[in-house]
Order: C-alpha cells, then sequence, then structure tokens
C-alpha cells in the first residue's frame, strides 16, 4: 500500500516480475502517513472495520478480505487534506480482497446504503464492523454499528452482497441499545467468532459474545463481561501463542490515544490485570502512531507469525494527518506486546518476516498531530509536554498547566497552512517576553527497531515572524552536533534540510534552537529524520 504513484509503481514491478507466484520469499513495501490505492490505483476507502480469512469461492484459494465503512467525508478530505470535513456520511461497506496484505483488489460494496433505507429510514450513523462464517447455515454474517442498535446482513459469499437479516436492541443484553464500540473477532484454533464491544454510556465496561444461531436467526449466543473500569472504546481482539488480547482506546472522540491492552488464556476471561488496562510499550511518545485502535490480523508465515496492528486514523473528522489506515508490525516480549511505531516497513506474508524500510521516517509525532488540544492542557488528558517532544526553557515564561501566561506549545494551522504542512497542528515556538528555548527528541534503538549508524538527513517544514537573533535546527549523535540556521523573515512555509547527519551509537538528539524577541513566533511541522 501507499500513495497512487509510489506504491503502484512499485508494487506492480514486483508482481509483473513474477517472483511472487514462485513462491520465492518477497519483501514488500506498506507505508503510512498516505492515502492507500488498490494495486490498479483505485483509492481504498475503508474505515472502522476488519479482516479475515476466507476461501475464495470460484477458486477455493484462501484470501484475506478486508471489509470497512465508505464515508462521502473520506473521499472528500482525500481530495483537499486542507479541509476537516465536520461529520460522517455513510455510503457502503466496501469489500477488498488480497493474497499478500499488499496488493488490495476491490471486490464491491457489500452492503449498500439502499439495502439498509428499504428497512430502516433514519440512519444516523453505520461503522465499526466484521464478518463471521456461520457453519450452522453457511453463511456469512456482517455485523455492524447502525444507529442504536446493531445491524446484522447476510450474504452466500464472503464478496456480498450482504442482505439486512434483523437488527438487535442490545439492552436486554447490556443495558443500552446500542454497543459503545465493537469489532469481530474469529478464534483461529476454534473457528468460533465473538463480537467484542463495549457499553453503550460512557464505554466503562467491556463485554465478549459467541455469535451463533439462535431461533433460527444468526445472534449474539451469550454475554460475558471481562472488563469494568475507565471508559474505552475501538474494542478489538486477537490470539497470539494461546494468549487472548483485548485491546482498546480512550475516549478522544477522533483523536488518538495511547492503545490499552487486558491478556488472558481463555476468551472468556479471567482478562488481567483485573478492571485495569495496560498501556502498550511503544505507543506513548505519538499515541499510536497518531490512531484509535481498530483491529488485528495474524499472518501465519512460514517462519514466523507476526501480528498486525490495524489502527484507525479517523483524518476525515480529526483533521490528523494523511491517511485513514496505519498499519504496524507487533513484537512480544513473553506475552508483553510492543507497538513498532513505523512510517515504512517491508512484509512478506508467505515467511511472515517484516523488516524496517530504508526510507522509514523515525520521528515520532513529525506532524504534531498527536496532541488533541492546545498544550499545556489543563483538561483530558491533562498534558504539559508535546507528545514525544522536550521544550526547555532558558528565558521567558515557564511551563505551567493552566498558568495564562504559559507559553502554547502548539499551533493550529489555518486551512491556508494545511495547503503546504499536513494535519490541523504544527510545533509553536513563540512568548510575549524576550525567550531562549530548545525543543528536541531523542532517536534511539528500540527492542525491535534498530536506528542503525550511518548518514541521515534531517528535515523540516518552517514559518516565521519577528525578531530572532538565533533559529537553528540541528542534530547532535556522539558528541558531535550539526546544524542549519533557519531564515527569520520566512511569513510563509519554507522546507529547511540538514543533510549528512551522522548517527553514532545508534542515538541522536534532534530538535530546534530559538532566541527571541518578544512577540517572535516560529511554527515547525512535518519533520523527518530518514537514513540516506
Amino acid at each position: 500500500m501507499g500513495s497512487a504513484k509510489y506504491m503502484v509503481a512499485k508494487l506492480a514491478l514486483i508482481v509483473l516480475s513474477g517472483l511472487f507466484q514462485t513462491g520465492i520469499a518477497q519483501l514488500q513495501n506498506i507505508k503510512n502517513d498516505r492515502f492507500w490505492d488498490t494495486a490498479n490505483g483505485e483509492p481504498i476507502y475503508s474505515q472502522g472495520g476488519g479482516i479475515f480469512l476466507f476461501k475464495d469461492p470460484k477458486t477455493g484459494q484462501e484470501k484475506y478480505y478486508w471489509y470497512g465503512a465508505y464515508y462521502r467525508e473520506a473521499e472528500l478530505y482525500r481530495k483537499d487534506p486542507s479541509c476537516t470535513q465536520p461529520r460522517d456520511n455513510f455510503i457502503a461497506v466496501t469489500c477488498y480482497s488480497s493474497t499478500d496484505m499488499v496488493n488490495w483488489k476491490f471486490e464491491d460494496y457489500v452492503l449498500d446504503r439502499n439495502e439498509v433505507d428499504q428497512h430502516y429510514d433514519s440512519t444516523r450513523w453505520m461503522g465499526r464492523l466484521g464478518v463471521a462464517f456461520v457453519q450452522e447455515i453457511e453463511q456469512y454474517a456482517m455485523f455492524i454499528q447502525h444507529d442504536a442498535g446493531v445491524l446484522i446482513a447476510l450474504s452466500d459469499s464472503p464478496k456480498g452482497p450482504f442482505k439486512w437479516h434483523q437488527r438487535l436492541d442490545m439492552t436486554a443484553t447490556i443495558g443500552t441499545p446500542n454497543t459503545g464500540d465493537q469489532t469481530l473477532f474469529t478464534d483461529p484454533d476454534t473457528e468460533k467468532s465473538y463480537l467484542v464491544y463495549s457499553y453503550g454510556r460512557g464505554r466503562h465496561k467491556i463485554y465478549v459474545s459467541e455469535i451463533g444461531v439462535k431461533e433460527g436467526m444468526v445472534d449474539l449466543l451469550d454475554c460475558t463481561q471481562v472488563f469494568r473500569g475507565k471508559g474505552r472504546e475501538g474494542n478489538c481482539m486477537f490470539k497470539y501463542k494461546g494468549k487472548y488480547y483485548i485491546f482498546a482506546s480512550n475516549l478522544y472522540g477522533w483523536d488518538s490515544s495511547y492503545a490499552y491492552y487486558l491478556v488472558a488464556d481463555n476468551v472468556r476471561g479471567p482478562y488481567l490485570p483485573t478492571n485495569e488496562m495496560l498501556v502498550t510499550p511503544g505507543c506513548m511518545d505519538d499515541y499510536a502512531h497518531i490512531t484509535q485502535t481498530g483491529f488485528f490480523v495474524n499472518v501465519k508465515g512460514s517462519r514466523q507469525e507476526t501480528v498486525v496492528y490495524c489502527g484507525d486514523r479517523w483524518a476525515n473528522f480529526a483533521g490528523n494527518g494523511l491517511g485513514y489506515n496505519q498499519w504496524f508490525p507487533m513484537s512480544f516480549d513473553g506475552e508483553t506486546p510492543y507497538f513498532n511505531s513505523l512510517h515504512s516497513w517491508n512484509f512478506d506474508a508467505t515467511t511472515g518476516e517484516w523488516s524496517v524500510a530504508d526510507d522509514n521516517n523515525y520521528v515520532k509525532n513529525g506532524s504534531f498531530e498527536a496532541d488533541r488540544r492546545y498544550i499545556p492542557s489543563p483538561k483530558k488528558p491533562i498534558q504539559e509536554q508535546l507528545r514525544g517532544w522536550n521544550t526547555l526553557i532558558y528565558q521567558g515564561n515557564v511551563i505551567v498547566v493552566g498558568e495564562k501566561e504559559s507559553p502554547v506549545l502548539n499551533y493550529f494551522n489555518t486551512q491556508a497552512d494545511r495547503k503546504y504542512v499536513v494535519g490541523e497542528k504544527s510545533l509553536n515556538i513563540e512568548d510575549k517576553v524576550r525567550f531562549k528555548r530548545k525543543v528536541y527528541q531523542t532517536i534511539e534503538s528500540s527492542p525491535y527497531v534498530a536506528l542503525k549508524d550511518g548518514d541521515y538527513t534531517l528535515t523540516a517544514k518552517v514559518k516565521c515572524n519577528g525578531i530572532f537573533n538565533k533559529l537553528e535546527m540541528y542534530a547532535e549523535s556522539g558528541a558531535k552536533i550539526k546544524s542549519i540556521s533557519i531564515g527569520t523573515n520566512n511569513s510563509l512555509w519554507v522546507t529547511v534540510i540538514l543533510d549528512d547527519v551522522k548517527v553514532k551509537d545508534n542515538k541522536v538528539e534532534i530538535g530546534f534552537v530559538a532566541e527571541g524577541e518578544a512577540g517572535a513566533s516560529c511554527q515547525v511541522d512535518d519533520v523527518t529524520f530518514v537514513k540516506k
């Protein structure tokens, strides 16, 4: 996956070479932070869905089928990312298929809005869906949030079309007619499928229900509460090495958050730690690469099994970057999952192996979109520093949460700004008094992703106004500092490039140093650090 020009061209060369068909291991690229296309260049519109392994009804070949919601605003935002859309308008559920998790083919609109409107005339919201094969009736069942209820639609084929079956009111089951959020999980060992969902109000409870047939209708057979605590949404599940994992995100609307998890030996629990979800290591510096938990896919290759985190980025409603689908390989330390925040990585579904791509951007929260509010923020989440970045004040007003004179560390881009930079927010360096400041990020090897020694290029987009006595972008590694002066009369966005940065001992500090007069301001966005 990737941009229409770069990714499709690259993947086309791989496919045309015939190497994949021969079974030779082929690492293919998955690139985040951009809109994705099918193998033949059609835009992919799939949000809040899931990927499931089914057999192609014509060939019998096992394929990955990816289902998701297509909203009109997703198309509008892709055409003009400078404008955040105000609401959602459901068009259809899309279905894409693939044999390698990288090259996708559009199959069809498998549940059309017209099909729903024939049975229900006031649809406001549809989303958060999954598909299970119900063996008792040999039908494929789609479960999808539908206003204050859960719609079940059936099809003879994984390719649809899905037709209205029944609509569940969850009140008798959990006390609210709707689920707070939901996904569908199929146990690869038992082939039983489950709906994983939260309580409809406050989302402070999580449930697991087996899917089956009840009184001749596809339904939920039971209900097990597996969590009661702080509000969580984006509920999803996977199984790895015999352990069941439930993941969820915070209640930040369309915005990103930590990825939280629980672990159990049985699908119905008990999940540990009891009623206290843990923050996934690796997700903290950029709120899981600016995503909300979406769903997971287990790829069992000939050499290893890789769990792929498939995060939702609701950019069309949150304005928080490019691309709706952001995928990452997970690692594990025993039963502790680790989130690998990558811009670009290579994957071979045949072997299950993955690696960091040469063009990976190692900066966390480089577009400054992880923070949903002005920082420092006295409101949820209470936060003093920008996610992934540190600001040191040498002179000027100090950073204090809730203090009127505290400098604001981020800037909300105008629509005109967003013609040149990504997303609603950027770094803000300014003060009402004379100031000296450093904003920096330390990049180093993680347990599973190495920052290799060698030459790198540091880039950023910058604009500034007022008087600066010093304004530089720098990189420091191995006790050596390299810097470049930033022009101080750039009222429009310009790209600043610091080339040939040498990384030593797998660690580097990058950042910006500013010495400005009262009222001087500088905005920074789209910071990248890429190996040459």
